[in-house]
Protein backbone atom coordinates (compact mmCIF):
# COMPACT_ATOMS: atom_id res chain seq x y z
CA UNK A 1 0.00 0.00 0.00
CA UNK A 2 1.47 3.74 -0.61
CA UNK A 3 0.11 6.00 1.12
CA UNK A 4 0.19 10.01 0.01
CA UNK A 5 -1.16 13.22 1.95
CA UNK A 6 -2.79 15.34 -0.54
CA UNK A 7 -2.32 18.89 0.96
CA UNK A 8 -6.22 21.05 0.76
CA UNK A 9 -7.41 24.15 1.84
CA UNK A 10 -4.44 26.07 4.57
CA UNK A 11 -3.55 23.30 6.60
CA UNK A 12 -5.86 20.37 6.09
CA UNK A 13 -4.75 16.70 4.00
CA UNK A 14 -7.05 14.46 1.93
CA UNK A 15 -5.51 10.98 2.65
CA UNK A 16 -4.82 8.67 -0.76
CA UNK A 17 -4.04 4.91 0.43
CA UNK A 18 -3.22 3.21 -2.52
CA UNK A 19 -3.23 -0.30 -3.99
CA UNK A 20 -0.17 -1.45 -6.25
CA UNK A 21 -2.69 -1.58 -9.06
CA UNK A 22 -3.78 2.14 -8.24
CA UNK A 23 -7.26 1.35 -6.74
CA UNK A 24 -7.09 4.19 -3.91
CA UNK A 25 -8.89 5.31 -0.94
CA UNK A 26 -9.41 9.12 -0.35
CA UNK A 27 -10.20 10.33 3.34
CA UNK A 28 -11.97 13.09 4.25
CA UNK A 29 -11.79 15.47 0.81
CA UNK A 30 -12.82 18.49 1.33
CA UNK A 31 -11.88 19.88 -1.66
CA UNK A 32 -12.33 18.03 -5.57
CA UNK A 33 -9.12 19.63 -7.34
CA UNK A 34 -6.92 17.41 -5.18
CA UNK A 35 -8.43 14.40 -5.58
CA UNK A 36 -8.86 15.22 -9.76
CA UNK A 37 -5.07 15.62 -9.76
CA UNK A 38 -4.30 12.39 -8.23
CA UNK A 39 -6.72 11.16 -10.49
CA UNK A 40 -4.96 12.34 -13.55
CA UNK A 41 -1.59 11.32 -12.09
CA UNK A 42 -2.92 7.31 -11.79
CA UNK A 43 -4.68 6.85 -8.36
CA UNK A 44 -8.10 5.08 -9.28
CA UNK A 45 -10.86 6.46 -6.89
CA UNK A 46 -12.41 3.25 -5.44
CA UNK A 47 -14.03 4.42 -2.34
CA UNK A 48 -14.42 7.65 0.00
CA UNK A 49 -14.06 7.72 4.03
CA UNK A 50 -15.83 10.37 5.64
CA UNK A 51 -14.94 11.19 9.84
CA UNK A 52 -17.02 14.11 10.13
CA UNK A 53 -19.08 16.30 9.13
CA UNK A 54 -17.33 19.41 9.10
CA UNK A 55 -17.18 20.77 6.01
CA UNK A 56 -13.56 21.01 5.02
CA UNK A 57 -13.64 17.25 5.47
CA UNK A 58 -16.93 16.80 3.42
CA UNK A 59 -17.24 19.28 1.12
CA UNK A 60 -15.99 18.08 -1.98
CA UNK A 61 -17.25 14.82 -2.49
CA UNK A 62 -20.47 16.31 -4.68
CA UNK A 63 -18.21 17.28 -7.10
CA UNK A 64 -16.29 14.00 -7.23
CA UNK A 65 -19.49 12.21 -7.03
CA UNK A 66 -20.50 14.55 -10.91
CA UNK A 67 -17.32 12.60 -12.20
CA UNK A 68 -17.49 9.18 -10.47
CA UNK A 69 -21.60 8.70 -9.87
CA UNK A 70 -21.20 5.52 -8.40
CA UNK A 71 -18.25 6.20 -6.15
CA UNK A 72 -19.02 4.61 -3.01
CA UNK A 73 -18.87 6.81 -0.06
CA UNK A 74 -18.61 5.71 4.02
CA UNK A 75 -19.65 8.47 6.32
CA UNK A 76 -20.90 8.08 9.99
CA UNK A 77 -24.85 8.55 10.72
CA UNK A 78 -25.25 12.44 10.95
CA UNK A 79 -28.41 13.93 9.05
CA UNK A 80 -25.48 17.09 9.12
CA UNK A 81 -23.61 14.78 5.91
CA UNK A 82 -26.37 15.48 3.65
CA UNK A 83 -24.78 12.80 1.28
CA UNK A 84 -26.22 9.56 -0.44
CA UNK A 85 -23.49 7.36 1.45
CA UNK A 86 -23.02 3.68 3.42
CA UNK A 87 -23.35 4.80 6.86
CA UNK A 88 -21.10 2.63 9.38
CA UNK A 89 -21.09 3.08 12.93
CA UNK A 90 -18.90 0.91 15.53
CA UNK A 91 -17.43 -2.07 14.86
CA UNK A 92 -18.28 -2.54 11.37
CA UNK A 93 -16.08 -3.57 8.26
CA UNK A 94 -15.74 -1.33 5.32
CA UNK A 95 -14.51 -3.99 2.71
CA UNK A 96 -13.39 -2.70 -0.91
CA UNK A 97 -11.36 -4.77 -3.61
CA UNK A 98 -7.66 -4.43 -2.07
CA UNK A 99 -9.14 -3.30 1.51
CA UNK A 100 -10.14 -3.54 4.16
CA UNK A 101 -11.28 -1.05 7.71
CA UNK A 102 -12.60 -1.60 10.65
CA UNK A 103 -14.88 1.67 12.15
CA UNK A 104 -14.45 2.94 15.48
CA UNK A 105 -16.67 5.25 17.34
CA UNK A 106 -14.50 8.06 18.81
CA UNK A 107 -17.10 11.17 20.02
CA UNK A 108 -15.20 14.03 21.33
CA UNK A 109 -15.10 16.87 18.68
CA UNK A 110 -17.89 15.80 17.03
CA UNK A 111 -21.06 13.60 18.36
CA UNK A 112 -20.56 11.23 15.63
CA UNK A 113 -16.93 11.32 14.74
CA UNK A 114 -15.58 8.20 13.60
CA UNK A 115 -12.08 6.99 12.86
CA UNK A 116 -11.15 4.24 10.11
CA UNK A 117 -8.28 1.55 10.68
CA UNK A 118 -6.77 -0.86 8.36
CA UNK A 119 -3.18 -1.52 6.82
CA UNK A 120 -1.79 -0.32 9.82
CA UNK A 121 -2.74 3.31 9.46
CA UNK A 122 -5.52 4.76 11.99
CA UNK A 123 -7.48 7.81 10.07
CA UNK A 124 -8.32 9.51 12.72
CA UNK A 125 -9.93 13.01 11.16
CA UNK A 126 -9.98 15.87 13.68
CA UNK A 127 -9.74 13.25 17.09
CA UNK A 128 -6.04 12.60 17.44
CA UNK A 129 -2.90 14.87 16.05
CA UNK A 130 0.54 14.28 16.36
CA UNK A 131 1.70 15.79 19.45
CA UNK A 132 -2.43 17.37 20.01
CA UNK A 133 -6.07 16.47 19.67
CA UNK A 134 -9.33 18.03 18.61
CA UNK A 135 -11.31 20.66 19.88
CA UNK A 136 -14.41 19.48 21.85
CA UNK A 137 -17.21 21.04 19.87
CA UNK A 138 -19.42 18.67 21.14
CA UNK A 139 -18.36 15.58 23.30
CA UNK A 140 -17.53 15.96 26.68
CA UNK A 141 -13.87 15.63 28.06
CA UNK A 142 -14.76 12.39 29.50
CA UNK A 143 -16.09 11.34 26.13
CA UNK A 144 -13.07 12.70 24.46
CA UNK A 145 -10.33 11.20 26.74
CA UNK A 146 -12.18 8.15 26.46
CA UNK A 147 -11.76 8.17 22.44
CA UNK A 148 -8.49 8.90 23.07
CA UNK A 149 -7.79 6.05 25.14
CA UNK A 150 -8.89 3.70 22.88
CA UNK A 151 -6.49 4.92 19.96
CA UNK A 152 -4.15 4.91 22.37
CA UNK A 153 -4.36 1.05 22.68
CA UNK A 154 -3.88 0.47 18.95
CA UNK A 155 -0.64 -1.42 18.55
CA UNK A 156 2.31 0.98 18.77
CA UNK A 157 3.20 0.17 14.99
CA UNK A 158 -0.02 1.96 13.48
CA UNK A 159 0.37 5.03 11.57
CA UNK A 160 -1.58 7.94 12.75
CA UNK A 161 -3.34 9.63 9.91
CA UNK A 162 -4.81 13.08 11.23
CA UNK A 163 -6.52 15.68 8.60
CA UNK A 164 -4.55 18.74 9.65
CA UNK A 165 -1.09 19.91 9.76
CA UNK A 166 -0.92 21.17 13.45
CA UNK A 167 2.41 19.61 14.55
CA UNK A 168 4.50 22.47 14.97
CA UNK A 169 1.70 24.52 16.78
CA UNK A 170 0.85 21.38 18.82
CA UNK A 171 4.70 20.98 19.85
CA UNK A 172 4.87 24.40 21.06
CA UNK A 173 2.28 24.09 23.61
CA UNK A 174 3.44 20.18 24.49
CA UNK A 175 6.73 21.60 24.99
CA UNK A 176 5.24 24.57 27.50
CA UNK A 177 3.54 21.44 29.21
CA UNK A 178 6.07 19.47 29.24
CA UNK A 179 9.96 21.75 28.57
CA UNK A 180 12.10 18.21 29.76
CA UNK A 181 10.54 15.57 27.59
CA UNK A 182 13.63 14.28 25.40
CA UNK A 183 11.49 12.45 22.66
CA UNK A 184 9.51 15.56 22.41
CA UNK A 185 12.28 17.41 21.82
CA UNK A 186 13.57 15.35 19.36
CA UNK A 187 10.07 14.91 17.99
CA UNK A 188 9.94 19.01 17.57
CA UNK A 189 13.34 19.29 15.75
CA UNK A 190 11.94 16.50 13.22
CA UNK A 191 8.94 18.25 12.41
CA UNK A 192 10.35 21.60 12.42
CA UNK A 193 13.30 19.57 9.70
CA UNK A 194 10.39 18.35 7.59
CA UNK A 195 8.28 21.90 7.78
CA UNK A 196 11.11 23.42 6.38
CA UNK A 197 11.29 21.30 3.15
CA UNK A 198 7.51 21.71 2.57
CA UNK A 199 6.69 17.92 3.98
CA UNK A 200 4.20 16.53 5.73
CA UNK A 201 4.87 15.58 9.45
CA UNK A 202 2.36 13.39 9.35
CA UNK A 203 1.68 10.35 9.21
CA UNK A 204 2.97 9.77 12.88
CA UNK A 205 3.76 6.55 14.23
CA UNK A 206 1.75 6.00 17.84
CA UNK A 207 5.00 5.19 19.19
CA UNK A 208 6.02 8.27 19.22
CA UNK A 209 2.90 9.84 20.30
CA UNK A 210 2.65 8.20 23.05
CA UNK A 211 6.31 8.92 24.50
CA UNK A 212 5.40 12.79 23.34
CA UNK A 213 1.74 13.57 23.04
CA UNK A 214 0.64 15.08 26.60
CA UNK A 215 -3.63 14.48 25.89
CA UNK A 216 -2.11 10.87 25.14
CA UNK A 217 -0.47 10.90 28.89
CA UNK A 218 -2.75 12.17 30.97
CA UNK A 219 -1.69 10.07 33.94
CA UNK A 220 2.15 10.41 33.13
CA UNK A 221 3.30 12.27 36.31
CA UNK A 222 5.04 15.40 34.50
CA UNK A 223 1.73 16.26 32.58
CA UNK A 224 -0.04 15.63 35.76
CA UNK A 225 1.97 17.88 37.63
CA UNK A 226 1.79 20.77 34.79
CA UNK A 227 -1.88 20.71 35.49
CA UNK A 228 -2.06 20.88 39.02
CA UNK A 229 0.29 23.93 39.12
CA UNK A 230 -1.81 25.32 36.75
CA UNK A 231 -5.55 24.82 39.48
CA UNK A 232 -3.22 25.41 41.86
CA UNK A 233 -4.05 21.97 43.39
CA UNK A 234 -4.04 18.05 42.55
CA UNK A 235 -6.68 17.66 39.96
CA UNK A 236 -9.47 15.20 41.15
CA UNK A 237 -8.95 12.64 37.90
CA UNK A 238 -7.95 11.96 35.20
CA UNK A 239 -10.71 13.63 33.12
CA UNK A 240 -10.03 16.75 35.27
CA UNK A 241 -6.23 16.83 33.66
CA UNK A 242 -7.85 16.20 30.14
CA UNK A 243 -9.92 18.85 30.67
CA UNK A 244 -7.90 21.63 31.86
CA UNK A 245 -5.26 20.68 29.29
CA UNK A 246 -7.29 21.01 26.38
CA UNK A 247 -8.83 24.13 27.95
CA UNK A 248 -4.86 25.51 28.38
CA UNK A 249 -4.43 24.35 24.55
CA UNK A 250 -7.66 26.56 23.95
CA UNK A 251 -5.55 29.69 24.81
CA UNK A 252 -1.97 29.25 24.19
CA UNK A 253 -0.02 31.43 22.15
CA UNK A 254 3.11 30.48 21.46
Amino acid sequence: MRLTALPAFQDNYIWALQTPDGLTVFVDPGQAAPVFEAAAQGMQPAAVLLTHHHADHIGGVAELRERWPRLRVFAPEDERIDLDCERVREGDRVELSGFEFTVMDVPGHTRSHIAYLGHNHLFSGDMLFSLGCGRMFEGTAAQMLASLRRMAALPPQTWVCCGHEYTLANAAFARHVDPTNAALQRRQQEAMDMRSRSRPTVPAALAGELQCNPFLRTADAAIVAAVASRLGRAPADEVEVFAELRRWKDGFTA
